[in-house]
């Protein structure tokens, strides 16, 4: 690796050249199957020939221009993610933290018109919002927080699914909570449907904002456009990015009712937000997702692999749980495993491990069946020889 890159990743000893579909080949020619997707973001595989004439068009076309001006792509993708998510408006951004920073700043301006000088907002344990010193703050991992501080104040920190410590608080500079519905870095954990349903109703009663970062887990991936819709409730505040590009950045936060209202003529901006070459990114990636079903395939795939692993190691003491939602699916074993990304490369597939012990797959929503049998047996076999099982 080159000494002029910043060392802020052990990256692995391979590079990749080019990639279709769910695999990618490295520069000496060896294929792997990729089962994280670029962490989460190629959920239509790599070079999809829609996405990429897409780019292609529009990049002939108009690039750039500026928030300056109107631009028709943008407001044709709000008026998607809004009919899709059944939330009011949209502010477009580059990427998942700027969205999370976006939807931060939205609950402490919202703090603000209610007469409340130091807004505080509930944030989860285990979480992972971004590494913007704002969305760092709400992270709940001190791992990533180190060296990092003084950091931002203004966040009350609770057991993720705990809906009993959330009621608990009594603090009357709480403007809203922020969790993600299925945690990705915090190892693949799905908040319980009445869990969220009994947030929703708090926040309701409490006149807080109920925020959801689905920048991992929205755009299919659970099986549902987006995780909240799983337990029949509506956010107030929901951000993406990952997916909703297929790797060309675009970050969105959405809102509705009174937090549609919050952000108005020049308390935020992006210059290259929602510019029309990432807009008709993803307005193709929805319309793919749509026109070949593929949400629907996700849930069907999630249970098809989950339920192959669960029969796999239901007699291994090794592994603790097979866990997850659609195509977020996590292993989680009974000890740290940081070398298992090492040895599933030597079998040729993508995989990674987060929460020190919970192998994460994120595998591409257009898998066909022949991939997913190979994706399956071949973890299967990582996992087996790694336990001694």
């Amino acid at each position: 690796m080159t000494v002029s890159l910043m060392p802020t990743y052990a990256r692995m000893p391979v590079s990749f050249e080019r990639g279709q579909g769910p695999w990618l080949w490295t520069t000496e020619g060896q294929r792997y199957l990729d089962a994280i997707s670029g962490i989460a973001v190629c959920n239509l595989g790599h070079a999809h020939p829609k996405i990429a004439e897409a780019l292609c068009d529009q990049a002939r076309t108009l690039i750039h221009t500026s928030n300056l001006y109107g631009i028709a792509l943008q407001e044709q993708l709000a008026e998607r993610l809004a009919a899709l998510s059944g939330l009011d408006n949209v502010f477009f951004s580059n990427s998942g933290a700027e969205a999370n920073e976006a939807a931060l700043k939205l609950a402490r301006k919202y703090g603000h018109s209610r007469g409340i000088s130091h807004p505080k907002v509930i944030v989860m344990e285990n979480s992972f919002h971004g590494r913007t010193l704002f969305t760092l703050s709400a992270t709940g991992s001190r791992k990533v927080q180190e060296g990092f501080e003084p950091l931002v104040e203004g966040f009350i920190r609770a057991p993720f699914g705990d809906g009993d410590q959330i009621e608990a608080l009594d603090d009357p500079d709480i403007v809203a909570i922020f969790l993600e519905p299925i945690q990705g870095e915090g190892g693949i954990r799905v908040a319980p449907n009445e869990y969220l349903t009994r947030l929703r109703t708090l926040c309701d009663q409490r006149h807080w904002l109920l925020m959801f970062d689905e920048v991992q887990c929205g755009m299919g991936r659970s099986g549902r456009w987006f995780g909240f819709q799983h337990a029949n409730i509506k956010p107030d505040v929901m951000t993406l990015a990952k997916a909703l590009g297929n790797g060309f950045p675009i970050g969105a936060c959405l809102a509705r009712g009174a937090a549609a209202e919050v952000l108005t003529q020049g308390n935020h901006g992006s210059t290259f937000g929602g510019n029309p070459l990432a807009c008709r990114a993803a307005l193709s990636v929805i319309d793919i997702l749509s026109d070949e079903h593929l949400v629907q395939r996700a849930a069907s795939l999630g249970e098809t692999i989950r339920s192959a692993f669960e029969a796999a190691f239901k007699n291994n003491p090794k592994v603790r749980e097979v866990r997850g939602r659609g195509l977020m699916i996590g292993i989680e074993l009974d000890a740290p495993c940081p070398e298992l990304p090492m040895k599933a490369l030597d079998a040729h597939i993508l995989i990674n491990v987060t929460a020190e012990r919970t192998i994460r797959l994120l595998p591409p929503l257009i898998l066909n069946d022949d991939e997913t049998r190979h994706l399956i047996d071949t973890v299967i076999g990582v996992v087996q020889a790694h336990t001694g099982a």
